[in-house]
């Protein structure tokens, strides 16, 4: 026998309780997840450097396709891949940034990046998954923005024994340099 209608809860209430009780599973507190003061990002490594951008600035991490080379491009310019009926351009993003060539193995992950005229792929090192950082977190850019990075990024975090460093990937995806990967 089912219960009166006066009884039922509301799709409302059904919605709010399915909310209340997913939260409650998140790691973390679930009233920091929209806290005052509070960055959260996706969480990656480029050579020594720990960095992160926020979620808008990344649509999609996927293992790393099959490329093709594109002759006479950058040498950081690694070719094109098929994702999804999309050509994209895959940029090791390392090599950029450093001048050093990233050792692609089985397990690599690229960034799938908005940009203008359409999507753009960056290689990454390592993947840590998401990053929470809160203003009492914040220090000083020192060591991380140096370089190239000193472009990208404007803000750094401590968490535990590492520093992060923010990296704007919007910024570096209208980079003119970026945009030009013909050599």
């Amino acid at each position: 026998m089912t219960a009166p209608p006066q009884l039922r809860p509301s799709p409302y209430e059904v919605i709010a309780d399915y909310e209340r009780r997913s939260l409650s599973h998140v790691a973390g507190l679930p009233e920091q997840l929209d806290a005052p003061g509070l960055w959260r990002g996706v969480g990656y490594r480029i050579g020594k450097h720990r960095l992160a951008s926020g979620f808008d600035e990344v649509v999609e991490i996927l293992p790393l396709p099959p490329v093709t080379p594109v002759p006479g491009a950058q040498p950081w310019m690694l070719g094109v891949a098929n994702i999804r009926g999309n050509l994209l351009p895959i940029v090791d993003l390392k090599q950029f940034l450093e001048g050093e060539r990233t050792v692609l193995h089985e397990g690599q992950r690229v960034l799938i990046v908005r940009q203008s005229g359409g999507d753009v792929a960056v290689t990454i090192d390592e993947l840590y998954g998401q990053r929470s950082f809160v203003d009492e977190q914040q220090i000083a850019t020192d060591g991380l923005a140096e370089g190239r990075y000193s472009h990208f990024i404007d803000r750094a975090y401590r968490l535990g024994d590492h520093p992060w460093g923010v990296f704007s990937l919007s910024l570096l995806a209208r980079t003119p340099e970026f945009r030009q990967a013909a050599a």
